[in-house]
């Protein structure tokens, strides 16, 4: 059955937009828990191999795109609700203003140092973010794994 979306009244096109935006986050979602565990793994590896700098880059580039997914699933799920943001740190303020993260600096910081390592190959900055993403970045991660895998569950 084909339905034509010019017949569609007001209502019904935003039940079904509405419905999009609830999968288009949980796609989104998905995507974000196979980059976080493989985050959690890659931590585990160079914790275990310090000195390995190849690791280390790994690492690093691993963070940028479990970073990037985070964001990005926030702003989905904020736009279900309503919400049009325009950029990550737009996305970030809304999403602690709403209570789904809880350390808007340290989001801040993480979305900083994500741009500067997609485009700057300094020693001292890799350095400066992995200590970063051991002691600061990963956790705001995790928190934000768990407080949207009860989320997707509800």
């Amino acid at each position: 059955m084909r339905i034509d979306v010019r017949k569609l009244n007001k209502k019904t096109w935003n039940m079904l937009e509405n419905s999009n935006q609830d999968i288009r986050w949980k796609q989104r979602f998905q995507n974000y828990e196979k980059a976080f565990k493989r985050l959690v793994r890659a931590i585990e590896v160079v914790k275990a191999t310090p000195d390995d700098d190849l690791l280390q880059s790994g690492l690093v580039q691993t963070y940028e795109y479990t970073f990037e997914l985070a964001w990005k699933t926030l702003k989905d799920y904020l736009e279900l609700e309503g919400f049009l943001l325009r950029s990550p740190r737009e996305t970030i303020r809304q999403g602690f203003q709403s209570g789904y993260i809880t350390n808007a600096e340290d989001w801040l910081q993480a979305l900083a140092d994500r741009n500067l390592t997609t485009h700057i190959y300094d020693d001292a900055v890799i350095t400066r973010v992995l200590k970063d993403i051991f002691e600061r970045y990963f956790f705001i991660l995790q928190d934000f794994y768990q407080t949207f895998t009860a989320r997707r569950d509800e």
